[in-house]
């Protein structure tokens, strides 16, 4: 047999060898650790905690407005009136209530 006619074995495995990696690689680059699928969903996770974020702090402004509007220093009257009310459930002689 001729050499030059049979093909040549090396060369299969290499090739082989070559697209295995090729496709390892390229598996890993998309849905890996690191990858891009990873990387779109760590954005997506991202997003919703900075709306989370922005929620809560919302969130502490009310309840800092709200506690120096009843601290000693600066009373609200019209929101201690409006917490008796609703803790209490006290109304005046003049209202009516509508239920």
């Amino acid at each position: 047999m001729n050499r030059s006619t049979r093909p040549a074995f090396g060369t299969f495995i290499f090739f082989t060898l070559a697209l295995g990696l090729a496709t390892y690689f390229t598996f890993a680059a998309v849905q890996g650790d690191f990858g891009v699928f990873k990387r779109a969903e760590i954005t997506a996770e991202a997003n919703v905690l900075r709306q989370q974020l922005s929620a809560v702090q919302a969130d502490v402004q009310e309840m800092e407005n709200l506690t120096l509007r009843l601290s000693d220093d600066y009373l609200d009257l019209d929101l201690l009136d409006e917490q008796v009310r609703r803790v209490l459930g006290m109304i005046r002689a003049d209202e009516i209530v509508i239920r």
